[in-house]
């Protein structure tokens, strides 16, 4: 069966966008989280998964592994101690020493941590929120504007770690420490960070900010539709979060953006980045596609008005108003009225230009003048006007360097009684009165310097017929006659 070439090249539009349906993993874990009953095991999946691996699979299932292990060796560890707070410490000590080796500002991922040692903010507080839940802590993720760390409830005090930082626990204490006969032999201090803007999250929203961050270092590497992939599972990842989230959670507003809002931004960041690249049609139909899915009339219909007005433009610097036109009638449906003015006088405005600076001869002066005045009507007055004496003005330059001046001269007559007269039509119709009258005056010096005086005198007074009272043409008059005088 074939199918019709319109609805073909559609399905080709989709296939070669990121899709907008979510892993089925994203809605899974959303579930999870919702209920309640999450366990640490299952956040070690979710964070892996986040991590862009799938604990179905054996990459993914090995990973997990090292991470149940590593929760085992904690658990059996002679000097975990059983009370809350100095349980919560070695727990720190414990990740810094077996797993965590360099901070990274970038590695977000958890899987990177077993394999380099490398670590950010988030990755470090998600190990420690994994293994610290493994032996009975509780612990919830911390954020600020542009840090993430943990928070310990230990007796009903709630104690904040600085997961990168092996001494990070409690920070703003000193930690002493001592020999084996009780002495101190040092200390180690962490400086406490201004946490005035901070809001507590909840486990899923902890593990969402790996994906926020490998979104946003995948934008910054201009890999734009993969962003897209990781941002559809976050919006549904938290979708089924209960905890009052970020449109609601006490100053949580501030710096954890609703998720589907942060989706939508990178829906237009992909948009964006085609519109960037010059592939305007692919992003007029990239508006659809995912406008379609994900309504917001609003900011598509901006959008398409930017791809759109983006491919005109381009034409318009290549001299290809008719193309740009033909553009603009492929796009009509997509825009709605005010933007399609907009463009349309764009557009109408280059179709003039391109009238205006073709001309070369009085047919198309004509026609130019013709157009701007019946399709010029959604033009500014200024551009409409500027567009009309222009194509004046060229006419009349035309008709000069031709040498008729005299056909120049009574252009400009006709149009000023026409236009109505302003700086630029009286500046060129002086130029070509004078240019007129240096010609009259290089005809009669011509016949003059040939001693042919009664030609020069009939040749000026038909001058002065025309230009009475001109003081050069006068002066020829003059002399002519005292020459005519001199040789009787």
């Amino acid at each position: 069966m074939l199918l019709p070439l319109f609805f073909t090249r559609f399905l080709y539009a989709q296939s070669a966008f990121p899709p907008l349906d979510a892993e089925a993993q994203a809605s899974a874990f959303a579930r999870v989280f919702a209920s309640s009953r999450a366990s640490w095991q299952d956040t070690a999946r979710a964070a892996l998964w986040a991590s862009s691996l799938n604990t179905g699979e054996a990459a993914g299932t090995a990973f997990y592994e090292r991470i149940t292990a590593a929760a085992a060796e904690l658990a059996k560890d002679p000097d975990l101690s059983s009370d809350p707070r100095a349980r919560a410490e070695y727990t720190l000590a414990f990740i810094h020493r077996r797993f965590l080796k360099s901070y990274s500002e970038h590695q977000t991922r958890l899987d990177e941590i077993f394999v380099s040692g490398r670590y950010n903010c988030v990755s470090s507080a998600v190990l420690y929120l994994i293994l610290g839940q493994s032996v009975g802590l509780e612990i919830t993720g911390v954020m600020t504007k542009d840090h993430a760390f943990a928070s310990v409830n230990a007796a009903g005090a709630l104690i904040d770690v600085e997961t990168t930082n092996p001494y990070g626990f409690d920070p703003g204490n000193r930690k002493e420490f001592h020999d084996g006969f009780g002495r101190i032999t040092g200390f180690a201090y962490v400086n406490a960070r201004n946490y005035r803007d901070r809001a507590g999250i909840t486990d899923v929203e902890l593990l969402s900010l790996i994906l926020s961050n490998r979104i946003s270092d995948l934008e910054q590497a201009n890999r734009f539709s993969e962003a897209v992939s990781l941002a559809v599972n976050r919006a549904v990842l938290l979708s089924a979060d209960t905890s009052g989230g970020s449109a609601s959670g006490s100053g949580k507003a501030e710096f954890f953006e609703d998720p589907r809002m942060d989706m939508m931004n990178r829906l237009f960041n992909y948009g964006a980045y085609l519109v960037r690249t010059n592939k305007d049609d692919e992003a007029v139909a990239w508006a659809e596609y995912a406008g379609g899915r994900y309504p917001d009339n609003i900011r598509w219909q901006e959008f398409i008005y930017a791809a759109v007005n983006n491919k005109l433009v381009r034409l318009i610097r290549l001299r290809r108003a008719g193309d740009a036109r033909t553009a603009l009638g492929e796009a009509q449906g997509k825009l709605n009225d005010q933007n399609y003015a907009a463009c349309d006088a764009m557009v109408t405005e280059a179709e003039a230009a391109d009238m205006v600076n073709g001309i070369k001869n009085a047919g198309d002066a004509q026609a130019a003048l013709a157009f701007i005045e019946t399709s010029g009507k959604n033009l500014s007055e200024k551009i409409r006007l500027d567009l009309q004496n222009g194509a004046v003005l060229k006419e009349g330059e035309r008709l000069g360097k031709s040498g008729a001046w005299l056909d120049a001269m009574n252009w400009m007559s006709a149009s000023i009684a026409k236009y109505g007269a302003n700086t630029r039509f009286n500046s060129a119709l002086r130029t070509f009165r004078q240019n007129r009258i240096s010609g009259l005056h290089n005809q009669f010096a011509e016949l003059f310097n040939r001693r042919d005086y009664r030609g020069a005198k009939d040749s000026v007074e038909k001058s002065l017929a025309e230009f009475p009272s001109d003081p050069q043409l006068t002066r020829d008059l003059n002399m002519v006659n005292r020459a005519l005088e001199q040789s009787r």
